[in-house]
């Protein structure tokens, strides 16, 4: 007789456009609710949970169909159950609105016959830690609210009580008001049942093609014996080139959803970015002015002759169009394809693409959406609702899938261990 396997479910906070929630479904984890209050990213984790309900149902015809825009969102989300999509809760968490949106969890669980939830995911938005936040404001945040929507998070920890929880944030939570908001979401995790630690992990120890360093935050029940999850490292001996090279050669206002190469490198393969079914999407370039694209020349050069990232202060004086010459001087960066990973990616590229200039000197233009998405290893299926500011938000603030993924298989391991 064979043995029906355990089904681990999880909560997804904050959940953005679904980068945690893909590695832990990709790890084997089922989401029981995406609680996330932004409407356009919301509208990209019900499109997501299409895509895998439809693999499972061997039907990804219709999800392709959606794709290259034969049907319409209406009618892809019509061939999926209601409850799959009922799973995403757009919902803003406040003091206020904590009590309905525990009706909704609760309603859910109920639905989908869950008696006790395993596993809590989620990362408040990082603006308020981060340190870049800090420095262009006054008070250096001090005053933002959101400093303290761990504590939301901690009500929902206490009130579900999962065996274990995972809270992930910028480097910057460990030293904000002098660590203090650190030192009191700690007390505040461990007053509520669990033995809690962290570490500062990188997403390029993962097999992400980017320098991209986050706080991992980790907490189980008191009184278990689970503790923090072996990570294993997958580092892969690749360049970022290797993410860029079979899509189309573009310039700046153009679109090309046609990928230039059908042959897939070993590195898309291997992290599954690209499959041979896919279809390329959101893979239009911001338009430039002629000033810019001089800057992007300058800066590309600079690069590719020097290995040196060039300061505004070094730019031309006739390109030069801001009278600060003493910080911010690296507004103006380079992907570098021939280094292993990029540079960190930001929710600011939905401001301008000055700092993810392409690295290919002919094209003189920023990345494309679908270039952003891939630096965060989000599969090329991967599609993302909203306007182009609203998609390169979603991508800026995520977590790169593949590092989701470690993170879940590490956690997977503890709750089996458990038993």
């Amino acid at each position: 007789m064979q043995v029906e396997k355990t089904i681990i479910n999880f909560i997804d906070l904050f959940a953005g456009a679904g980068g945690m929630s893909e590695g832990f479904i990709a790890a084997g984890f089922k989401p029981v609710a995406h609680v996330e209050m932004n409407h356009d990213a919301c509208l990209t984790l019900k499109t997501r949970l299409c895509y895998h309900y439809l693999m499972n149902k061997k039907k990804l015809d219709i999800y392709y169909k959606y794709l290259s825009k034969n049907i319409d969102r209406e009618k892809l989300y019509s061939y999926v159950p209601q409850t799959v999509l009922d799973t995403v809760l757009n919902h803003t968490m406040s003091k206020k609105t904590m009590p309905e949106l525990f009706n909704q969890i609760d309603a859910l669980m109920d639905g989908q016959g869950v008696k006790s939830i395993n596993v809590i995911t989620g990362g408040p938005p990082c603006q308020a830690y981060s340190l870049v936040g800090r420095a262009v404001k006054n008070d250096k945040m001090v005053s933002d609210s959101r400093n303290y929507l761990y504590l939301l998070y901690n009500r929902v920890l206490r009130k579900y009580q999962p065996d274990m929880f995972v809270f992930e944030n910028v480097p910057g939570l460990l030293t904000a008001n002098s660590g203090k908001y650190y030192s009191n979401m700690i007390m505040t995790f461990k007053q509520s049942g669990y033995v809690v630690e962290s570490k500062r992990i990188n997403a390029y120890d993962f097999g992400v093609l980017q320098k991209r360093e986050r706080v991992i935050l980790i907490g189980w029940k008191k009184g278990t014996n689970l503790k923090y999850p072996e990570f294993i490292k997958t580092v892969y001996d690749n360049i970022v080139k290797d993410l860029f090279d079979d899509l189309p050669v573009l310039t700046a206002g153009e679109t090309n959803n046609t990928y230039r190469n059908k042959k897939i490198n070993n590195y898309l393969v291997k992290t599954g970015i690209r499959e041979k079914n896919d279809i390329l999407t959101w893979n239009t370039a911001r338009p430039n002015i002629k000033r810019d694209k001089e800057i992007y020349k300058e800066t590309i050069n600079t690069w590719n002759t020097e290995k040196k990232r060039i300061r505004y202060s070094e730019l031309p004086e006739r390109l030069r169009t801001h009278n600060n010459t003493t910080s911010f001087l690296d507004r103006f960066k380079v992907v570098a394809s021939d280094l292993p990973a990029s540079h960190t990616m930001m929710a600011h590229i939905s401001k301008d693409g000055h700092y993810f200039i392409h690295p290919d000197i002919n094209q003189l233009r920023s990345i494309t959406v679908r270039e952003a998405a891939r630096l965060q290893a989000f599969p090329d299926s991967y599609f993302f609702e909203g306007s182009r500011t609203a998609v390169f938000t979603q991508i800026g603030n995520a977590v790169p899938p593949l590092m989701a993924k470690g993170i879940a298989e590490g956690v997977l391991v503890e709750l089996e261990r458990k038993g």
